[in-house]
């Protein structure tokens, strides 16, 4: 299993909280890639609740990691 941002920020406006099952339903009604269903899959769940995409990978940068000045805009 590999994220990347362009995989993972397909999933980022899935309804959260969610199941591992409503994830990859949601993936594949959104036309997600193939690799972002085939990374959910090999998810290893024990009826988990995902409560944001951090909970599927950790590594997933927030709003804070970027050195963007909103207010510049």
């Amino acid at each position: 299993m590999y994220w990347t941002l362009e995989l993972a920020s397909k999933i980022e406006d899935a309804p959260w909280p969610a199941t591992k099952d409503e994830l990859i339903d949601y993936a594949l009604r959104s036309g997600a890639p193939l690799e972002v269903v085939e990374n959910l899959q090999e998810i290893e769940d024990e009826g988990e609740i995902y409560e944001s995409i951090e909970d599927i990978w950790p590594d997933y940068p927030s709003k804070d990691d970027f050195f963007f000045n909103e207010e510049e805009y």
